[in-house]
């Protein structure tokens, strides 16, 4: 008997362009000087809408990685994960190179090399616990992967607690990316109060927990694929605990985007729950199913949606056309914040009006 195809979660599409818009928007204003506080991210302690975004893209590739299995694990299998790991640092260091031109100050880190390495880790993890079936392929042990998840969130706990303190000189990461990269290829903008640099947010030891973001995304997959017509009552109620908990654990463990603290991963996940849960669900609704269809063209070419926001920024600033259009925008709504976040969705919207013939042509850049 042939066995039945396993329903497609076409929300997943939606999910990551969601979030992939909000990356460009955020990363886009038109003016640094005048941006909304829920479109910045948190000083250092607490949080805000925009600390969610990145933590939620890997939690929808944690899903699209868990939605690949079973499979059948061969050393083509391993040659993609090593690809892909390869392909987006190389995207990432040439975007540093283009940026920052020069080896003194290239950014060795990155949002892009965060997203190799984690997908790199989680993808290495689901394969080497994964349970062999007698059919030859192999099928996610959810087990392993919440005991590898308490593993980072409380080994990197005790690290950050027993190496140092949670300020931006004394974290025990920043530390760890001072000895490995030095001061000069890190964010030149993670400084203490005397303006040295001493953290990196995308740093090598924080990449550690953000993986559990990953993983995460794995656990929402399986819950899918073993029962959807379950799966989004589960994937909320997970959300809304893994929020609680992370609120809980705040105290002893500050939420903090800067060093991906364990209580930041909690609280990141369970709120990506919960919004990945509200997507599945409103699109079942036709007429929400096609307002999303711009997200979906997002979500189907997400790095590349990312890299041509980065370019047209880049240009923006080289080119002077940023500042140009923010000041003629401003000088007709007198309303700087509103001016820089318009300036925003206007590249929001070219980058879409770029991607749209691509994608009606089945073009998306697979990694």
């Amino acid at each position: 008997m042939q066995a039945q195809p396993r329903p497609r979660l076409a929300a997943l599409d939606s999910f990551r362009g969601i979030t992939v818009a909000a990356m460009i928007v955020v990363n886009t204003p038109g003016s640094w000087d005048h941006v909304w506080w829920p479109l910045g991210h948190a000083e250092w302690h607490r949080f805000t809408p925009t600390d969610l975004v990145f933590p939620a893209f890997l939690c929808a590739m944690g899903v699209a990685l868990g939605l690949s299995f079973p499979r059948v694990i061969d050393a083509q299998l391993w040659r993609r994960v090593a690809w892909r790991v390869f392909a987006l640092i190389a995207i990432g260091w040439a975007w540093q190179m283009l940026a920052r031109p020069g080896i003194e100050t290239f950014r060795v880190f990155g949002v892009l090399p965060r997203l190799g390495l984690c997908f790199g880790l989680a993808a290495t993890i689901a394969i080497l616990t994964a349970r062999r079936a007698p059919d030859g392929k192999a099928r996610l042990n959810p087990s392993a992967i919440v005991v590898v998840i308490l593993v980072l969130l409380l080994g990197y706990w005790a690290a950050m607690a027993l190496g140092g303190d949670f300020t931006p000189e004394g974290n025990f990461a920043g530390w760890v990316d001072r000895v490995t990269v030095g001061t000069n290829h890190m964010w030149q903008s993670g400084t203490d109060a005397a303006g040295h640099v001493v953290y990196d947010p995308e740093g090598l030891l924080s990449t550690l927990p953000a993986t559990a973001n990953v993983l995460f995304g794995l656990l929402a997959a399986l819950a899918w694929q073993r029962a959807p017509e379950r799966a989004i009552a589960r994937i909320a109620i997970t959300g809304v605990a893994l929020v609680l908990l992370g609120l809980a654990l705040s105290p002893a463990f500050p939420i903090n985007k800067k060093i991906w603290t364990s209580s930041y991963v909690l609280l990141t996940t369970g709120l990506s729950a919960l919004l990945f849960a509200g997507v599945i669900v409103a699109s079942r609704s036709a007429i929400v199913r096609r307002a999303f269809q711009p997200f979906d063209v997002f979500g189907m070419n997400a790095i590349l949606a990312y890299v041509v926001s980065l370019l047209i920024a880049l240009a923006g600033m080289r080119l002077g056309f940023q500042a140009a259009a923010f000041a003629g925008i401003d000088g007709v709504l007198r309303a700087p914040y509103l001016a820089s976040f318009l300036y925003a969705l206007a590249v929001l919207l070219v980058v879409l009006a770029l991607l749209i013939p691509l994608h009606r042509r089945g073009i998306h850049l697979r990694l």
